[in-house]
């Protein structure tokens, strides 16, 4: 149950977009939303990675001044009774109108981060994607990753989707990092893409994930790079690419990927 003082998680902020909480929980998101600005953050980027924003939104991109779309958001309160939609609903209608003006006054950025527009091609597939996941991984705290380590079993139900979508075979024993603490396993998506995302609890440094997606870029040996504050190394192989993200020193996370890197190949 969300209460006033409960951070949402990432399966209670995709389901107040989808609709699916009851009136209160609903509201209960919303205000944390209106009141903590990672919380906003993390529910558009929610939004945006999982719905098919360039076909949604093509019309009003291509037709709808941001005067006119915010002429209409303004009357949606005086045209539309409480009593004649559910409150979830009327959240998601409300969130979703508000992106979509936001995404049209500041379309050229969003295109350049998530390569929505045809005529802002990507020069580096694998640096865009790992620039978004960069900008999620900002977001999480230790109190984010809070939860207790579940048990192997529990693992082993979490990775199982992951595999389906893609085409791994990832045992707990696989993606286990010395020193680390396994926290959860979660299907993403980036580019109409499954991401996979193995996030983590370092005692010493805080969050740390490791992530995967389909790529067809090559192989690539491992290379290191800095963004948002955290170490990434990254490499791929004929069919994937993957990241290991944290805030451990640079000569740890080399060490750290060293180790998973081969028992997480296809």
């Amino acid at each position: 149950m969300i209460t006033k003082s409960t951070i949402p998680s990432d399966e209670d902020l995709t389901a107040f977009i989808d609709g699916e909480l009851t009136v209160e929980e609903a509201a209960r998101v919303e205000a944390i939303v209106k009141q903590d600005e990672s919380v906003a953050e993390r529910l558009e980027f929610l939004a945006r990675a999982s719905l098919p924003f360039e076909q949604a939104f093509a019309p009003l991109l291509q037709e709808a001044p941001r005067e006119k779309l915010e002429r209409l958001l303004a009357a949606i309160p005086a045209r539309e009774s409480a009593n004649t939609r559910s409150a979830p609903a009327a959240t998601r209608r409300r969130f979703l109108g508000a992106l979509a003006a936001s995404l049209v006054a500041g379309i050229a950025i969003d295109r350049a981060v998530l390569g929505l527009g045809r005529g802002f091609p990507a020069k580096d597939e694998n640096s865009e994607w790992r620039a978004v996941v960069a900008d999620y991984i900002s977001l999480y705290t230790e109190e984010t990753l809070a939860s207790p380590t579940p048990a192997r079993e529990s693992q082993a139900a979490q990775l199982a989707p992951l595999d389906e979508k893609l085409g791994l075979s990832l045992s707990p024993e696989a993606v286990s990092l010395p020193g680390v603490d396994f926290k959860r396993a979660l299907l993403l998506q980036y580019d109409g893409k499954p991401l996979a995302q193995i996030a983590y609890l370092d005692p010493e440094t805080g969050p740390m994930a490791l992530c995967i997606v389909r790529s067809d870029a090559g192989p690539k040996a491992p290379d290191l790079e800095s963004r948002k504050g955290m170490n990434i190394v990254y490499w791929s192989n004929g069919e994937h690419a993957f990241m290991l993200i944290g805030h451990a020193t640079a000569d740890r996370m080399a060490a750290i990927a060293d180790g998973v890197r081969g028992r997480v190949a296809a």
